[in-house]
């Protein structure tokens, strides 16, 4: 990296386009087309931006977006902040529950997008009713293509039943003024880098989904700060970032790294190579994707830096990364939808806090923490979103987390507050003691549900672990029922334990499914008193018929 501060553009194209007049020929992206540099990249975006204009894109205007993650979704979705309108994003890895509610949301408090971004064979499945059921299935429900008042862009080729106004989006460059010569400064896009840019939806795992609306202003303000507080800009060898995460991207290209694509569906075999063949240096992954990856091969040494993040980290998979990758940093990143980065901690410091709670961090430079007297963590900061549609701006971030404020000033997560049990006059905060549990021997991921309990309003508390496998699954429960009266507090210790080969998961960012793991030991509970029901009956029936 060049170490030049980062200067004015306003908003994520224009800080593309300064990289682009200091560094013109620095990779912005790899991916399996090759090369783009940054002086390309920003003549794509402003030649795109033009194009839209002159198709009729205003200021104002909304465009659903169902491009994959890539370089035809940086280049159209960065033009289309470009050129003034918001960037919705559906996002067909969410699934088919959560989707339904985002379409409620935005059918709710957003008028009918005018524009609709897609990849071509998308469109095409949805111009066939057996095709519009399959897009459901996977969770994505476009726009009626038939729809006069909807203007249809695709990426890759024209399919068969796409309606003849449909523009590729390959061509709007070439329908735009002619790009500067190579050698002209790169421009920086016109408008008001407050106005809404991007439309993306929160997971919904613990509440209904929300709309979160960023500017370009607040997307960039997060850049930077992600960029400062991972040492991208004053790196002293070129950076490349490989992911398949187009916000994450976003952050990369801000600092001038290389971001190296990973197509999705993400391969683990496919991700480990493309490590390799393009020598990354840092590289994004979830906790459950990431322990696919460990699953599938090794890592290679080019890799300087792991970031985790988008779910809470089981310290074995910290362990398991620290013995495949010694000499890697570890960066885990927490952040939420509204508000993303907030804080940034290493591995080590996590997994030497685990027994105490999740350490997430002193809070980045600019973000101002506190509690509310529930233990809530509230938040502010530069980057704080501006508001959720149809909700008005966010003064300060509710972030649904249990959290306390150590002494030296660092965030402690001790739960999601939505989370909560009731047993008795105890409230527990699963959040609280799943790290501790998950750092127990034999235990690859830990997880607390209630059942509620009809006859006494309380909560059966069931404590569902993942083995790792180095120990028997009778010698695991034995293990198990020593060491938690010494880890967690006595109130908290589990009604009962269930060994799963894994904890269900839900969203493009696998953070555990509560709900489906609550229905799940539910199921098995229930199986297990039938169980005992048919032995104790065949058993008094057998007493019976005894001469």
């Amino acid at each position: 990296m060049n170490g030049t501060p980062n200067t004015a553009g306003t908003g994520l194209a224009g800080r593309i386009a300064d990289h682009a007049r200091r560094t013109p020929g620095t990779a912005a992206l790899l991916d399996a087309h090759g090369t783009l540099t940054y002086a390309e990249l920003a003549r794509q975006v402003a030649a795109t931006a033009s194009g839209l204009r002159a198709a009729g894109m205003s200021a104002g205007d909304t465009v659903m977006f169902a491009v994959r993650p890539g370089r035809d979704a940086l280049v159209l979705g960065l033009a289309v902040m470009t050129a003034g309108a918001a960037v919705v994003v559906a996002d067909p890895g969410a699934g088919a529950e959560l989707d339904a509610a985002r379409g409620r949301l935005v059918t709710e408090r957003l008028t009918a997008p005018r524009w609709l971004a897609a990849e071509s064979w998308l469109c095409a499945l949805a111009t066939r009713t057996t095709g519009r059921t399959l897009l459901r299935r996977l969770g994505l429900n476009l726009p009626a293509l038939a729809d006069p008042a909807l203007r249809l862009l695709h990426t890759g080729p024209r399919l068969p039943g796409l309606p003849p106004d449909a523009i590729p989006a390959a061509t709007l460059a070439h329908t735009a003024p002619a790009p500067a010569p190579a050698s002209a400064p790169a421009s920086a896009p016109e408008g008001d880098p407050h106005r809404p840019a991007l439309v993306v939806f929160t997971s919904g795992t613990t509440a209904r989904p929300r709309a979160v609306v960023h500017s370009q202003a607040t997307l960039l303000a997060g850049a930077d700060l992600l960029g400062e507080s991972l040492g991208l800009t004053t790196a002293p060898a070129p950076v490349v970032v490989h992911s398949e995460q187009l916000m994450m991207a976003f952050a990369f290209l801000a600092a001038g790294a290389t971001w190296s694509t990973a197509p999705l569906p993400v391969r683990p075999k496919r991700f480990l190579r493309d490590l390799r063949r393009r020598r990354a240096t840092h590289t994004f992954a979830t906790p459950a994707s990431l322990a696919r990856l460990l699953d599938a091969g090794r890592l290679p040494d080019t890799l300087g830096t792991v970031l985790l993040g988008a779910a809470p980290v089981p310290p074995p998979i910290l362990r398991r990364l620290r013995e495949a990758l010694p000499s890697a940093r570890t960066a885990v990143i927490y952040g939420a939808t509204e508000m993303l980065p907030i804080a940034v901690t290493g591995g080590e410091e996590k997994l030497g806090h685990a027994p105490r709670g999740d350490l997430a961090g002193h809070p980045l430079p600019g973000v101002t923490a506190r509690l509310n007297d529930e233990g809530e963590l509230l938040l502010r900061g530069p980057h704080l979103a501006i508001g959720y549609l149809g909700d008005g701006p966010i003064g300060e971030l509710n972030t649904g987390d249990r959290a306390r404020i150590d002494a030296e000033g660092r965030i402690v997560l001790l739960g999601r507050t939505k989370d909560m049990l009731i047993r008795g006059s105890f409230n527990l905060y699963p959040g609280l003691y799943e790290p501790a549990i998950a750092a127990l021997p034999g235990i690859a991921e830990a997880v607390i549900v209630g059942v509620p309990d009809p006859h006494t309003a309380d909560e059966a508390v069931v404590l569902a672990v993942c083995p790792d496998g180095s120990l028997p699954q009778a010698e695991l429960l034995r293990s198990l029922q020593r060491h938690l009266p010494r880890t967690i507090d006595h109130a908290a210790l589990p009604d009962r334990i269930h060994c799963l080969p894994a904890i269900p998961r839900r969203g493009r960012t696998e953070k555990p499914d509560r709900e489906r793991l609550r229905a799940l030991v539910t199921k098995d509970l229930k199986a297990t008193k039938a169980t005992k029901t048919t032995k104790r009956t065949k058993a008094t029936k057998a007493t019976k018929e005894t001469p």
